[in-house]
């Protein structure tokens, strides 16, 4: 935003009779700045090059060139200002390869962006619906375009673009028996209150939870900022901006005196594990012991060795508790826990044994919760008022997902990929034994290694003689649970060392040892596999700079369930690197939502969808924490409605793609601030050049709506004739403004009644009504 102390640089330079070229950052940011000049009523002059604007003879020029800061050319009356002088703050254009790490947890769940035709869609105040799309429509003689949803009975409900925020995508299990709701019929209140008074009760437990967190305290963490430097120096990579900003939030939740329950969710091989080995410095560092607890032995032996050759040069004790120690290697490392003589300890649910006892723990972290059972994680949860907690993982399953997005725990997204990175390519197939043998002597012809996946015990052993027949000259061991631990080791040892060529396994490689050599995973019977273990599995491959590959077979499509259908489709549609939260996100949809503090994860929440329920649980809490009635809840579908009588879209022609005009449609009616609404506009000319005048208005809509809501103002339409402007009854405006106004010039303003006000226009340009409607928004509120 451009505030009195940029006017006074340009107003400086103009009295000393300079001509002035601001530099802008991008085609966006230029665009904005002369945007909110001309509402100064300065005058701008696009300028391309340096001889463009010493040849002109405007007083004031703007052009792109990412300067960090101007200069005066006093001898020839020229002043140069940058984007950074007039703004006081750096720009930073995020690079067009990068994700947009915007994409919230909330924002995943409410995200319209990628309806399908024929997709269930909840309406605040109408129910549940069907989308039938984006469809332009000319009513009176203003074209607009509207969201259109389906009803019961076939009746139809158009929704302006402006008011996408009303909508929310449809998420509580089987979609194909999600409700139709009955427009103008009590059917759909009486369903949202039901779930408002269940999530009443569930925000009244969140709250008790909430204020026993509050009320637990543990003593801050010291971070001697010398000692941490020289431990990251032992990082091999650069951290991805993902990486380093749940490093962050976690040094910050490590020295707050409340202890830490942190969700790390990123895709395997993002960096999870350097997040944990900082949290666990630090917390070593204070003295205080780290329990690292993993679901499998041979995990549990790699965190071993990589924590072992990351301490090795601090005066650190790590050890591993797993089924692949003795007895007595066993006894004596639960001793050493009890004595303190052991720093950090690694294990599997061994470590949750009665037996073990901690001389002073400080930090728990857990890879990979979704593999750990009820019962197992009830016993890490007693410890969880005093201990800091850290939960690694790639899918976090549903009731986590619910608790992070709850914001009872802390959420923390690693998105970004580590340089070099390719997704894993996943192709869906019938199963057929030339698919398997030409994915097998592909991936061995570039010198790779293959896991195959047969998840049956009884049956494994044929299924590798069938591939031994298939590919004689091919070295082929198994590995399966059932085997003895050091048989187990020694498998996995010899593959990682590439004795031989292809692994037929069992789910016990899910959460496994790194084989960068291994780039090809076939997959047996995929479809009776859960979306958290297809995702994780696939991750067994691609740890690499090497393209890697995922089949994934089935035995033939009648004998499909649909949920495996479902499954399989999420799966190969999310090939993205980083991929994990947004598997997450359709196994709730399949599964249906889990209950935000019960122990089952098949959701109670079908009547409203869960974008919807989790909207009502977090207004319950505000409700509860402000000390309102329950039933106040009912108030949350507040709309401040404007019109401004002009059209205001995205043309199809300037943005063909129909999910991108959704995504910023719904990123336009999310905005908070008029700031957000700025980023969109840089971000859209960066991306499809200068607006069309029906985008410009939509913006002008959406920033005029955020006026509204600060001057409760619940409803604002206007003309060539007049603006008319509703009140709530909690107005900020004071009524004896509004009087003065209408007795001063009673032809221009009216009172038509208690709660409105209505301002004649003489006849106008449509690109002045903006402005118009800005001068009486400001005029009122003084």
């Amino acid at each position: 935003m451009l505030d009195n102390g940029t006017l006074n640089i340009l107003n400086q330079a103009h009295l000393k009779n300079y001509r002035i070229l601001i530099a802008a950052e991008s085609a966006g940011r230029k665009d904005l700045i002369k945007t909110q000049l001309n509402k100064q009523g300065k005058q701008t002059h696009d300028i391309a090059t340096w001889a463009d604007f010493l040849s002109s003879h405007n007083n004031l020029c703007v052009t792109i060139a990412p300067i960090w800061m101007g200069v005066e050319l006093e001898k020839n009356q020229l002043a140069i200002i940058s984007e950074y002088e007039l703004t006081h703050k750096k720009i930073q254009q995020r690079k067009k390869n990068q994700p947009d790490n915007a994409r919230t947890p909330q924002l995943i769940y409410h995200s319209v962006a990628e309806l399908n035709i024929g997709d269930p869609v909840v309406h605040i105040e109408h129910g549940i619906g069907r989308y039938l799309g984006l469809q332009v429509l000319t009513i009176g003689q203003m074209t607009n375009e509207f969201v259109a949803l389906e009803y019961q009975h076939g009746n139809k409900l158009f929704i302006p673009v402006s008011n996408l925020h009303l909508i929310s995508r449809y998420s509580a299990g089987n979609i194909e028996q999600a409700p139709l709701h009955t427009l103008g019929s009590d059917q759909w209140g009486k369903a949202r209150k039901k779930a408002m008074e269940k999530a009443h009760d569930a925000a009244a437990e969140l709250l008790s939870i909430y204020a026993k967190r509050e009320l637990s305290s543990t003593e801050p963490m010291f971070m001697d900022n010398a000692n941490y430097e020289q431990f990251c120096q032992g990082f091999p990579f650069e951290e991805t901006p993902d990486q380093a900003e749940a490093i962050r939030a976690v040094l910050q939740d490590l020295q707050s005196k409340r202890p830490m329950d942190r969700v790390i969710c990123g895709d395997v091989g993002f960096g999870k594990t350097e997040v944990a080995m900082r949290a666990a410095f630090i917390a070593v560092m204070n003295h205080q012991q780290v329990a690292i607890l993993v679901p499998t032995t041979l995990l549990a032996e790699q965190h071993g060795e990589n924590f072992n050759n990351r301490f090795s040069a601090w005066p650190v004790k790590v050890a591993v508790l797993c089924r692949f120690k003795t007895e007595k290697e066993q006894k004596t490392i639960i001793d050493e826990l009890k004595t303190g003589k052991i720093d950090i300890v690694i294990g599997t649910h061994k470590l949750l044994q009665e037996d073990v006892r901690f001389h002073g723990i400080g930090l728990l972290i857990i890879d990979e919760e979704h593999r750990f059972g009820v019962r197992q994680k009830e016993k890490f949860k007693k410890l969880k008022a005093k201990v800091n907690i850290l939960t690694m993982t790639a899918t976090p399953i549903p009731r986590t997902l619910n608790m992070a997005m709850s914001k009872l725990r802390d959420f923390s997204m690693i998105a970004t990929p580590p340089a070099k990175r390719l997704s894993i390519k996943t192709f869906l197939h019938e199963r057929q034994t030339t698919i398997i043998t030409e994915a097998i002597e592909r991936e061995l012809h570039r010198g790779g290694q293959v896991f195959f996946l047969h998840n049956n015990v009884a049956t494994i052993e044929q299924c590798a003689e069938e591939l031994k027949r298939l590919l004689p000259q091919t070295s082929i061991r198994l590995a399966h649970g059932q085997m003895s631990e050091r048989e187990l080791e020694t498998i996995m040892a010899d593959f990682y060392h590439q004795r031989f060529s292809v692994l037929v396994c069992t789910t016990i490689i899910e959460t496994g040892i790194d084989i960068p050599t291994a780039n090809t995973i076939i997959m047996d019977r995929a479809d009776k596999l859960g979306l958290a273990q297809l995702h994780q599995l696939r991750g067994r491959v691609g740890r690499s700079h090497h393209q890697a590959y995922a089949y994934l077979l089935y035995p033939s499509t009648e004998n499909l369930g649909a949920d495996a259908q479902k499954r399989l489709d999420a799966i190969a549609s999310l090939g993205d690197l980083g991929a994990g939260f947004q598997l997450a996100s359709h196994d709730l949809e399949i599964r249906g939502a889990g209950e935000l503090l019960g122990e089952e994860q098949s959701g109670q929440i079908q009547e409203v969808g869960f974008s919807l329920y989790l909207e009502l649980v977090e207004k319950a809490i505000h409700t509860l924490k402000n000390g309102g009635k329950p039933l106040d809840t009912l108030n949350f579908g507040k709309e401040y409605d404007v019109d401004i009588g002009l059209p205001a879209l995205i043309p199809e022609n300037f943005m063909p793609d129909v999910h991108a005009r959704l995504a910023f449609y719904q990123r336009f009616s999310d905005a908070k601030s008029k700031s957000d609404l700025e980023q969109l506009h840089v971000e859209i000319i960066d991306r499809f050049g200068l607006l069309p005048p029906t985008l410009k208005n939509l913006i002008s809509t959406h920033e005029i709506k955020l006026d509204c809501q600060r001057l409760g103002i619940k409803k604002l339409s206007a003309n060539k004739h007049f603006i008319k402007v509703e009140f709530s009854l909690s107005t900020p405006i004071n009524p004896m403004t509004l009087i003065t106004l209408v007795q001063s010039k009673p032809n221009l303003y009216q009172l038509p009644n208690p709660h409105s006000f209505k301002a004649n226009m003489d006849e106008h340009a449509d690109e002045q009504r903006v402005e118009k409607i800005y001068a009486l928004l400001k005029m009122i509120k003084n």
